[in-house]
């Protein structure tokens, strides 16, 4: 595997990468900056009139109808035999015909990492299952992937495709990635947890990072114990995942890392690892996330862009997103924007989801500090029914981990919910900044929050608009809500 190319060689050769030809958005060179600001060719953009155009773009790849059964390869439905080798060579008789489904037909498939290639659709079947292989060197050798916001070489992904157009993962049927208190969670490094952990090598890489070390120095594969992903698509366009059900994941679900025109549809979550977050487009355009189910270990839907050093580096941010109809039950954050997002995120737009468990910490949360850093801004959520959150309708947070520890100011800009009803939460209201930081023009518009417990915070908040907003029957405005923590208490 090659270095991270620059963008100027991207641009330049447009030639072949590691394994396929070399797939650069144009939209992300228009949007990187020196300092991780946020610039655009597009016409700033104005709410909610702009996600008609934004959805225009969204097209889901389509493909030639033809369908390779991966039993014609080789693999057996019977759970024991090992189908790696089958996968493969299916995949690469499919694209090589010019494309098409590669289909996986009733059984319970048994095999190591499945790498899509242009033009194909892994298409699972009903009553089929692909059951990934828990023997971490299965995964080797390293391939170029992400991991927490920072580029390395590292474990492959279970379902991973690298510089590829046209690529979906389809069918009703379901991913086992095995992952339990026994295989790759224990890797975490939390509970009861007394073998190897991930600690050791999430600091080496973290000054990896700092120090600028190449990617192609940054080797975390045996013995690292760095979980991979589940699916992760990187830097591809076209993008569809639909209808298929997760479960068990060794960490984040669903990362697509700098793609363009992304669709994840109908998809069915059900995984409660730790880090188990359930789709986090990362340095993505062009999103659509529609009528999923998250059930999940970690945040339900987890929007990023980079982490630190490596965040502002790369400099691409994650854009035009949509999130509608869907169900996020158990989870960190019904909607999250962070950690990992210093090279900030725009227009991001949520309506019509349903959010409710004694578990689903938050509906709308902001997680930043000065160590990352990053512009988050325009941001929107409408319409969305809460029936019990265990913290806060909304939280934007930039005492996160590091907190004000750093050199890079987060800021927080033009935030909107509308129509957001909630029946139980600890808080309402939850921001918190510190003073050289900026979360500004934060607005509640026709929303009732009830039975919250603690009441609101809002502290170093500038612009902060509450219109017809009741908080347990009453309507409140922004000079009640407490600025301090100790105000509030």
């Amino acid at each position: 595997m090659t270095p991270h190319p620059s963008r100027r060689e991207f641009v330049r050769t447009l030639g072949a990468g590691v394994g396929a030809a070399v797939l650069l958005p144009s939209s992300l060179a228009a949007c990187r900056t020196s300092r991780g600001a946020l610039a655009s060719a597009e016409t700033p953009a104005a709410g909610w009139a702009l996600v008609p155009e934004i959805l225009r773009r969204i097209v889901p790849p389509t493909f030639p109808a033809r369908d390779v059964d991966v039993t014609r390869y080789g693999a057996r439905g019977d759970g024991r035999t090992d189908c790696t080798a089958a996968f493969r060579d299916a995949i690469a008789a499919c694209a090589a015909a010019g494309g098409g489904r590669v289909v996986v037909p009733t059984g319970r498939f048994r095999t190591g990492p499945i790498h899509l290639r242009s033009n194909v659709n892994l298409h699972v079947t009903e009553a089929a299952t692909i059951a990934f292989t828990t023997d971490p060197r299965a995964y080797l050798p390293a391939v170029f992937t992400r991991w927490e916001g920072m580029e390395l070489m590292g474990y492959s992904p279970l379902i991973y495709a690298f510089e590829q157009t046209n690529v979906a993962v389809t069918g009703t049927g379901t991913l086992d990635g095995q992952a339990s208190e026994a295989h790759w969670w224990p890797w975490k490094g939390q509970g009861r947890t007394t073998g190897p952990t991930q600690a050791a090598a999430r600091d080496r890489l973290q000054e990896d990072v700092a120090a600028g070390r190449p990617v192609a120095e940054r080797l975390y594969g045996d013995g690292s114990y760095l979980r991979p992903q589940f699916i992760q698509p990187y830097r591809c366009r076209n993008v569809l995942v639909e209808d298929v059900r997760i479960v068990n994941s060794p960490m984040w679900e669903i990362h697509p890392v700098l793609c363009t025109n992304v669709t994840v549809r109908g998809v069915r979550i059900e995984t409660r690892g730790p880090n188990n977050d359930g789709c986090n487009p990362e340095s993505c355009r062009d999103v659509l996330i529609e009528n999923c189910l998250f059930d999940t270990g970690d945040d339900c839907i987890a929007i990023k862009s980079g982490r630190n050093a490596d965040g502002r580096r790369i400099g691409v941010p994650s854009e035009h997103i949509v999130v509608r109809g869907c169900r996020m039950k158990e989870g960190h954050g019904g909607v999250t924007i962070g950690s990992e997002i210093s090279g900030g995120v725009r227009n991001v737009f949520v309506e019509r989801c349903e959010m409710d468990s004694p578990v689903l910490d938050r509906a709308l949360r902001f997680k930043n500090n000065a160590a990352r850093g990053g512009v988050l801004e325009h941001i929107y959520m409408r319409d969305v029914t809460v029936g019990q959150v265990a913290d806060a309708v909304l939280s934007i947070d930039f005492l996160y981990e590091e907190g004000a520890r750093g050199d890079h100011r987060p800021v927080v800009r033009d935030v909107e919910m509308r129509n957001v009803t909630s029946r139980q939460s600890n808080y309402g209201i939850f921001v918190r900044a510190f003073p050289s930081s900026t979360i500004e023009d934060i607005r509640l518009i026709d929303c009732t929050f009830d039975g919250v417990a603690r009441g609101n915070l809002a502290e170093n908040v500038r612009g902060l608009r509450l219109d017809n907003v009741k908080i347990d029957g009453r309507v409140v405005d922004a000079a009640s809500i407490p600025t301090t923590a100790a105000a509030r208490q």
